[in-house]
């Protein structure tokens, strides 16, 4: 009933020739440590580490568990019992060679004897170590950690925005990834000496922000997503880290719209600029300025459209798209307003004459 493969010993972390008053503590602190109710991944080890205590704190179930399963108090690990096991054998041999030549008086039939013992010494050593032998192999391969699997990392996603500007020229961004790595100080376990770890706070992990340098191309699209791999989350054991998926957002411009490749804006022109014409400054995404040749008496609401100075994609470049709007500067000094009373002097026509 106690022939077990399961080695009691090693499931509480003792040697077997630890004291029972010993192995009731080893027992209380364990059993708080895997507990259900604290520890809900413990279920299984709590049901072995119990099952291994009360077979090892009653004095019979101990000495029967130990005789079938090869443990002696006298060996510090178990698996020296083999040795043990040897060492038992060779002497009980050795005795009854000693009784049985003694007790006879014939040199010649001690002699057949002694070589008939021999032999069966050999036999039965033989046949003990090879039991001893496979009973440690078989323990030792139950016993052995299995080697935990690696793991990828889940990939993680981002958006990113960039200015108008930025989508044409290309552009250097800083992006703050949250990261969740395993916790350093409990190494997942969650717990320490019996209590919650106080770096993750019982949860195993922790999580960590990283500052990623991206470089975002020129002409890149709004809505685009960019892939950098292994900047995701962190593989477990050996496996592969996640990717970083960016999705790119462009914000609205202050001053030009998009109209497809075209680039769309509205300019304010000065009341003699309307009248006279001239050339005015009008800015562009890709780096400085553009000109712009008014005509005389242009008019308020006016579109020109200048080629060339638009957006390109798929190969096709659009314009620059410009309307003008005639503005009153907010400040005027006293001779431009005497200028303006001689200009209405001078103006003959009345513009509202067709109103009605």
């Amino acid at each position: 009933m106690l022939k077990s493969g399961k080695n009691y010993y090693e499931i509480l972390g003792v040697t077997p020739d630890i004291e029972t008053a010993q192995l009731k503590a080893v027992y209380r602190r364990l059993a708080r440590k895997f507990h259900p109710d604290i520890n809900p991944d413990g279920e299984k080890m709590f049901k072995d580490i119990t099952e291994a205590y009360e077979v090892l704190c009653d004095e019979t179930k101990r000495r029967q568990y130990d005789t079938l399963n090869g443990f002696f108090k006298s060996a510090k690990k178990p698996e020296n019992s083999g040795e043990t096991y040897r060492k038992t054998f060779r002497k009980a041999t050795e005795s009854s060679f000693q009784t049985k030549s003694s007790s006879k008086t014939s040199k010649h039939q001690d002699e057949i004897k002694f070589k008939n013992s021999t032999k069966d010494e050999k036999f039965f050593t033989e046949m003990i170590n090879d039991i001893i032998d496979g009973f440690s192999k078989t323990s030792k391969k139950k016993h052995t950690k299995k080697e935990e699997k690696p793991v990828n990392g889940a990939d993680i996603y981002t958006d990113v925005s960039i200015s108008l500007k930025e989508s044409i020229s290309g552009t250097h961004k800083i992006v703050n990834v949250m990261q969740t790595c395993v916790c350093p100080k409990c190494r997942g376990r969650k717990f320490i000496n019996d209590s919650k770890c106080s770096e993750c706070e019982g949860k195993g992990e922790i999580i960590t922000h990283q500052k990623i340098n991206v470089t975002i191309p020129a002409k890149v699209k709004d809505g685009a997503k960019l892939r950098l791999p292994g900047e995701g989350k962190k593989g477990i054991n050996g496996g592969k880290n996640g990717d970083l998926y960016l999705k790119i957002t462009i914000l609205p411009d202050s001053f030009f719209s998009v109209d497809g490749n075209d680039l769309t804006c509205e300019v304010p022109i000065s009341p003699f600029e309307a009248v006279l014409g001239g050339d005015i400054e009008i800015p562009s995404l890709n780096g400085g300025n553009v000109l712009l040749t008014l005509p005389e008496k242009t008019k308020s609401g006016q579109v020109f459209r200048i080629s060339g100075k638009g957006l390109k994609k798929n190969n096709l470049v659009g314009d620059i798209i410009v309307t003008v709007r005639i503005q009153i500067p907010d400040e005027i000094s006293d001779e431009e307003i005497n200028l303006y009373r001689k200009l209405k002097n001078l103006s003959g026509k009345n513009l509202r004459e067709n109103l009605i």
